[in-house]
């Protein structure tokens, strides 16, 4: 390893403490760094996942929980992320697996009864309401249930 792929891998130390990244991440960074050498980017990828640095389940599982408990997205939309940054199907399913179902569906909840209260009674503010949590990530079997909940005035904010 010559000088400049020592910078470059003190830097890219220096971003990992500081914050997760996945190794898609890292090897764009590293790429970018090392003028295009790929090998070399690979190579300093390789020694960071060794020293702990990157770890794409670490990355996954707080993707996953971040998104679904903060961001309020379900999981086939958290799913497609991760599946984005080349994450393996094997640690997608880790990750999901750590999210709390109970909490994602009170997330849902909440934000579908912020929607409604937004659309004010429009006609159409049902089917509208379906899409927006269908387009957040979750499922027509999770989104139904709590769109009947929400939408007949029993939900409790």
């Amino acid at each position: 390893m010559n000088d400049s792929q020592k910078k470059v891998l003190n830097a890219l130390e220096a971003l990992c403490a500081r914050r997760e990244y996945c190794s898609s991440d890292i090897l764009k960074k590293a790429v970018d760094r090392l003028d295009g050498d790929t090998e070399a980017a690979l190579q300093l990828v390789g020694s960071l996942k060794a020293e702990g640095y990157v770890d794409d389940l670490r990355y996954a599982s707080a993707f996953a929980r971040e998104k679904s408990s903060i961001t309020g997205w379900g999981e086939i939309k958290i799913r497609f992320a991760l599946r984005a940054k080349r994450i393996d199907e094997s640690i997608i399913e880790q990750a999901l697996s750590e999210v709390d179902c109970h909490k994602s569906a009170d997330k849902l909840e909440r934000l579908l009864a912020v929607k409604w209260r937004s659309l004010g009674g429009a006609d159409d503010a049902k089917l509208k309401l379906i899409r927006f949590a269908l387009s957040r990530g979750y499922t027509y079997d999770e989104v139904r249930p709590a769109v009947e909940k929400v939408t007949s005035g029993n939900q409790a904010i």
